[in-house]
């Protein structure tokens, strides 16, 4: 068996804890009372929505329940819209202990009680007990109410054990007047705890006479016991004297909130249905009377309601017209002072008001009036802003016409006026609208939601103009709008009107016209200018009511099929149209009588279903002088009614044959030429065609070598192709119609283009003109091809051959390139042949070369010092080479090849050891004055001529395909002639002695033949090649040095008895060591001695290039004084 062990410890056991006293929560709290007059309305109105919905009686208490729901405390009503207006029981209320009072604007209606004009206060300071209740008198008759403050200064009651609790204690006041007795009127208990002091305010209604005495009593026991607190003080008496005004005709509210409930004073919103206005009486004839409906505020119009001029009693509504009749007409916030009901059109507002009533779909499912207005207008504003406003509600247009005012509303309507070309001026009808970045494709239409009681926005799209500009929004605040479904109605009207109403007429028309035609009138138009054909003009006899003459027949499209009809003018100004029955010349027979015959002279106008008339609303008519009025007028769509309020689709209209799609052109060619563009040669396409009639727009699709077709729009009958390239063009060709519409087929066209790549011309007009010993003028006509003259070259070549076999190939470039647009040249006078070719800007030379030869007479000699040539040495060109060498196969000098002997790895495969690696890009070879030798010295300085030797010839040193050098660098694949070659000779000159040392040379420039100065010369050719497979070989090089014959002659001087020295002013070049011989060519000189005697006689001696000596003698041989003059005669101009 289990035992079971009780074991424990000694000790005194913990004593228990004590209880935690109670303490009630100080639960009494001073309250306080504001109370507000708020201002609803000028006028009398309906009353508050809820109250009026479920037709309650205004003044009863279910009525002021009712509008508590429709009274809004910072956006919360203060009864739920559910509960029972009847009997609303206590959590129906949002806000507790709200008092209401409403007034309604009547004239008659009386002050609201409980709010203080002034008050009075009387302080007491008596504690109340159960044995002595405190009186006090108020003596003043005017005193309306009595406030009795009450204060408890703690209420509470204290246990045994500690506790805090509260109590409660009854206290009643009672009202004696004129010493009739007290009667109780308050009694209230007040119960809680609060540990200071709690008030309480008592207001006590005055009714009956003065004196009035106040008596506060304390029905509870007076506490005896100090754990009791529960005395009270009379405090304070005020005597106030309320607020007598009754504010007639203003609807206002008084609402009393307790404190307790707002941290601030809080926003406050009245749901209402406003001013009662005048709204049309009984109808004519019994057509029946107007009646409101109680839940919309619509005006429901009997069928067949016809209006007598008379209105009827005020009611509320929401009709727009009748709202803005009674702003107009009303003293005490319109304009009743100075308009009355004489003063306007009533029929015009009636007739917006049925048309504003009408019920149309709201968008979800239901119906709604077409227009409602629901505003509250809180401040002054301008009177023609407001008046505007109001009347845009509905989509009118107020207008003071024949002495009152009426309303032009933008509603479905005929035409009530013709015009044409027949009675308006001749300036025509002019047109302008709007650009389509002015247009928007969205619009947001902001309107006061009732049911979030905030604005709230509708938005309209146009989903295709969105994906043609974008979303561009516009921002519209709906005045007056309540309603989704017409924000959204306003919203559509926007977006039909800047899409579909934009354009704008203007024209000038006679008085008898211009007195008809009022704002807002629908007017068709006929206008052959558009249309494209003529309908419209004056009636030129009337033979009956069915039978009428028009004035033209031979211009005029006087339709019969296809619904054709005829409008006409009356006589009375209306317009009346009838169907075409037959037409026979001029005369048109309609299908049924008019109300009338027409007057002679009226205006006329046709339509039919292929074309009709424009419509047009009129805007304004303004006086131009004293015959002619203005009239500008906005297009006009009579279906969009339909479009505005279902959204239905608009039916076409046409208005001109100008729509119709048009034939493609015809005879569709394209050219091709080279022009000049910045100045810049560019080859261009040229598309033509033969214009169709009435096309003033064409589109052209065009492609090169399939690739993707490129569109333009152009206004005349060609087009150009800028660059055009070598290749195929497809081309195609539309035509627009007036709509920008293109013709059903295109012309097409396929066109080869060579683009730049035929060769220059040959130069024409070659002619040589010596115009000096030295310079030969060359002229040939310009180039007929536009890439030579811009941007081309004329290349200028020479031959030293005489016999007309020279060539370009065989030549060398005597002169640098000249500009394309060259037709003269200055050149060297040289024997031989010149020979020119054009070059295009694509670098593509003429197919063939143009020359002339000069075979030079022979001179008188000049002396001939020295004649070099190095291909006649012997071994020939010893001078300094440089990427040159002397073949001996061609007996010439060539340039070398670039490749490397030890660089061959089989000889079988080399065409040419000598141009192995491809012929170099450049070369030199310099050369002086004997062989080998790196210059030539004259001695002296003197002007020479040098006439050059120089024969080259290029060529291609193989012709195997396998000989040419890389595909990139062969300049012209197909050539046989070697044309990218050229050699050219150059001299530099040196005044210094070219043995010295350190001669200072000029630069190196081009040689042909010329005079050059100087003592040392030295001597260049530069061989370029620009394909590696060609060479150029010069056979003759070198030069012949000679110096003109000249004579010097001297002044008259006189000698001296003695030799009389002279020094020429240039030294002759009497020869060289190595030129000619020293002094083996001195001058001849002649002495013309004056004054001499019989035996006189001279002596020369001394002859050298820089002068002489004379000596003149007697016949005693004694010297002499004579004057004399001489004449050196010798080669070259030395110094």
């Amino acid at each position: 068996m289990t035992k079971k062990i009780i074991r424990g410890s000694g000790g005194r056991p913990s004593p228990p804890t004590p209880p935690q006293p109670t303490r009630t929560p100080d639960n009494l709290h001073s309250r306080q009372f504001a109370t507000f007059l708020d201002l609803i309305s000028e006028g009398e109105i309906e009353g508050f929505a809820s109250a009026s919905k479920e037709g309650l009686t205004q003044g009863t208490t279910a009525y002021n329940n009712a509008a508590l729901k429709d009274v809004i405390l910072n956006d919360t009503p203060v009864l739920k819209s559910t509960a029972n207006s009847a009997d609303p029981a206590a959590t129906d209320f949002n806000f507790q202990d709200v008092g209401f009072t409403p007034r309604f604007g009547t004239a008659s209606q009386t002050k609201v009680d409980g709010i203080e004009s002034s008050s009075s206060v009387t302080a007491v300071g008596t504690t109340v007990t159960a044995s002595s209740p405190v009186t006090r008198q108020i003596t003043n008759s005017n005193v309306d109410a009595a406030n009795i403050t009450i204060t408890f200064p703690q209420l509470q009651r204290a246990t045994e054990t500690g506790d805090l609790l509260g109590t409660s204690v009854q206290l009643k006041i009672s009202v004696q007047y004129n010493s009739g007795g007290f009667t109780d009127v308050i009694t209230d208990t007040v119960t809680g705890r609060s540990a200071d002091a709690y008030q309480r305010d008592y207001r006590v209604n005055l009714t009956g006479a003065f004196p009035v005495d106040i008596r506060v009593s304390r029905v509870t026991a007076d506490s005896t016991s100090s754990s009791l607190v529960n005395a009270f003080t009379w405090t304070s008496l005020g005597e106030i004297i309320d607020d007598a005004n009754t504010y007639a005709n203003s609807a206002y509210a008084a609402i009393r909130l307790d404190s307790m409930q707002f941290s601030s004073i809080p926003s406050r919103k009245y749901r209402i249905r406003g001013v009662k206005v005048r709204i049309p009486a009984a109808g004519a004839s019994g057509s029946g009377t107007p009646t409101i409906d109680s839940a919309t505020g619509r005006i429901i119009y009997p069928t067949g309601y016809v209006f007598n001029g008379v209105m009827g009693a005020a009611q509320w509504c929401s009709c727009p017209s009748m709202i803005l009749l009674d702003l107009l007409t009303n003293t005490r916030y319109g304009f009743g002072d100075h308009i009355t009901d004489s003063s306007l059109d009533l029929f015009s507002f009636v007739t917006a008001s049925k048309f504003a009533n009408t019920l149309v779909s709201d968008g979800f499912g239901g119906q709604e009036a077409r227009f409602s207005c629901n505003v509250n207008i809180q401040g002054s504003e301008e009177a023609f802003d407001l008046i505007n406003e109001l009347a845009g509600v509905m989509r009118c247009m107020p207008i003071w016409s024949a002495g009152s005012i009426s309303l032009k509303q933008d509603s479905p309507a005929t035409a009530s006026y013709l015009f044409n070309l027949s009675n308006i001026t001749s300036d025509g009808f002019t047109y302008s609208g709007s650009s389509l970045k002015q247009r928007h494709s969205v619009v947001s239409v902001s309107y006061f939601n009732m049911d979030t009681k905030e604005i709230d926005f509708e938005v309209v799209e146009d989903t295709n103009l969105i994906n043609k500009i974008g979303s561009n929004i516009k921002q519209v605040k709906a005045f007056a709008c309540t309603s989704r479904g017409q924000a959204a109605r306003l919203g559509r009207a926007i977006l039909f009107s800047e899409a579909n109403e934009t354009e704008v007429v203007s024209f000038t028309t006679s008085i008898d016209s211009g007195i008809v035609v009022r704002p807002s009138a629908i007017i068709q138009i006929a206008d052959p200018v558009r249309s494209g054909v003529r309908r419209g003009g004056k009636i030129s006899s009337v033979t009956s009511t069915t039978i009428i003459t028009v004035d033209d027949s031979t211009n005029t499209d006087i339709a019969t099929t296809a619904n054709a009809k005829i409008s006409v003018v009356m006589p009375d100004g209306s317009v009346e149209t009838k169907d075409i029955v037959s037409v026979s010349g001029a005369t048109i027979t309609v299908s049924s009588a008019f109300s009338e015959a027409p007057n002679v002279n009226a205006n006329w106008l046709i339509s039919n279903d292929t074309v009709q008339s424009q419509l047009f609303r009129v805007i304004t008519v303004e006086e131009v002088d004293d015959v002619n009025y203005g009239i500008t007028a906005l297009s006009y769509v009579n279906e969009k009614y339909a479009f505005i309020e279902d959204g239905s689709s608009l039916p076409t209209r046409t208005v001109s044959v100008l729509n119709e799609l048009k034939n493609p052109p015809s005879a569709l060619q394209a050219e091709e030429k080279i022009v000049v563009i910045n100045n810049q040669a560019v080859s261009k396409l040229i598309i033509s065609w033969q214009p169709i009639v009435g096309v003033t727009q064409y589109q052209v699709n065009y492609r090169f070598n399939n690739g993707n077709f490129v569109s333009q729009t152009v206004s005349s009958p060609d087009f150009e192709i800028f660059d055009s390239d070598v290749g195929t063009y497809e081309i195609q060709v539309f035509s627009f119609n007036a709509a920008l519409q293109t013709s059903a087929t295109s012309a097409d066209l396929t066109f080869v283009a060579q683009g730049k790549t035929a060769l220059p011309a040959n130069v024409t007009g070659l002619t040589a003109e010596p115009i000096s010993e030295k310079l030969v003028r060359l002229r040939w006509n310009l180039s007929t091809d536009v890439d030579v003259i811009h941007g081309g070259r004329v290349y200028v070549r020479h031959s030293t051959l005489v016999d007309g076999s020279g060539s370009f190939a065989n030549s060398t470039d005597l002169i640098q390139a000249l500009a394309g647009n060259t037709t003269t040249a200055e050149v060297p006078y040289l024997e031989g042949e010149y020979i020119l070719k054009f070059r295009d800007d694509g670098n593509r030379f003429s197919a063939g070369e143009t020359s002339v030869v000069i075979d030079l007479p022979d001179n008188l000699a000049p002396l001939i010092a020295l004649t070099r040539r190095e291909d006649q040495d012997s071994p020939k060109f010893q001078g300094t080479k440089t990427n040159v060498s002397f073949d001996a196969t061609t007996n010439s000098l060539n340039l070398s090849g670039t490749g490397q002997f030890d660089s061959i790895t089989d000889f079988d495969l080399v065409g040419s050891v000598d141009d192995f690696g491809g012929i170099s890009s450049s070369g030199t070879y310099e050369f002086g004055g004997a062989a080998g030798s790196s210059f030539l010295d004259l001695g002296a300085v003197f002007s020479v001529d040098f006439k050059r030797h120089f024969l080259t010839e290029a060529f291609f040193p193989s012709d195997l395909f396998d000989s040419r050098g890389l595909i990139d660098s062969i300049t012209d694949f197909d050539g046989t002639e070697a044309l990218d070659v050229n050699a050219e000779m150059q001299v530099a000159v040196t005044q210094d002695n070219p043995s010295s040392g350190s001669p200072t040379y000029t630069a190196f420039q081009t040689f042909a033949n010329g005079t050059y100065k100087g003592r040392g010369f030295k001597f260049k050719v530069n061989l370029t090649s620009n394909d590696t497979a060609q060479d150029i070989k010069v056979s003759q090089l070198g030069y012949t040095a000679s110096l003109q014959r000249r004579t010097e002659q001297g002044n008259l001087t006189a000698s001296g008895a003695g030799a009389k020295a002279i020094t020429f002013t240039h030294p002759f070049f009497v020869g060289t060591s190595s030129i000619l011989g020293a002094n083996t060519n001195l001058p001849s000189i002649g002495i013309n001695a004056q004054n001499m005697a019989s035996g006189d006689y001279f002596e020369v001696s001394s002859v050298s290039g820089t002068g002489f000596t004379v000596h003149f003698k007697n016949s005693s041989n004694a010297s002499i004084d004579r004057n004399f003059t001489y004449q050196a005669v010798g080669f070259g101009k030395g110094g």
